[in-house]
């Protein structure tokens, strides 16, 4: 399928200078190396109705992304404030999906967090409950340059 990708990094994350997350399953804080075993964080829009959280895609959800050659998880959300469902990760882009991935910054400025991000932007294709054997470029993606493919 294809989707909209964008990024988060630590600079920007809610609360800004933080790696909090909201659905921890893998991981404590957002992070992850980008394997099958260690799969990156990823935020899903959702929505708030009767004082309910429902995420667009459940927690714990793995995705692979070809172009980034990485493992992803659900375990965040993405849209801040009483009504989500009014932003774009939850509308979606284009009739796409929107999926905002983790791309880390705490070891580096946010310039570079912030370069990764306009790298990364963009349509891609993506896997939902992927196999285990796809290639990975492990690394946390703003620590180790950001490779796109």
């Amino acid at each position: 399928m294809t989707a909209y990708i964008t990024g988060y990094s630590y600079w920007d994350n809610t609360p800004p200078g933080s790696a909090e997350i909201a659905r921890p399953v893998v991981h404590r804080l957002a992070g992850g190396k980008g394997s099958y075993s260690d799969p990156i964080t990823l935020a899903v829009g959702h929505s708030i109705a009767n004082g309910r959280q429902t995420l667009d895609v459940p927690a714990g959800t793995r995705i692979y992304l070809k172009r980034l050659r990485k493992y992803a998880i659900v375990e965040d959300v993405c849209g801040d404030g009483p009504r989500p469902q009014a932003g774009p990760c939850h509308t979606g882009h284009r009739g796409h999906p929107w999926f905002d991935i983790y791309v880390g910054g705490a070891g580096s400025t946010a310039g570079r967090a912030q370069a990764c991000m306009n790298r990364i932007t963009a349509l891609q294709t993506v896997i939902i409950h992927p196999r285990k054997d796809l290639p990975v470029v492990a690394g946390a993606l703003t620590e180790s340059g950001c490779r796109v493919f």
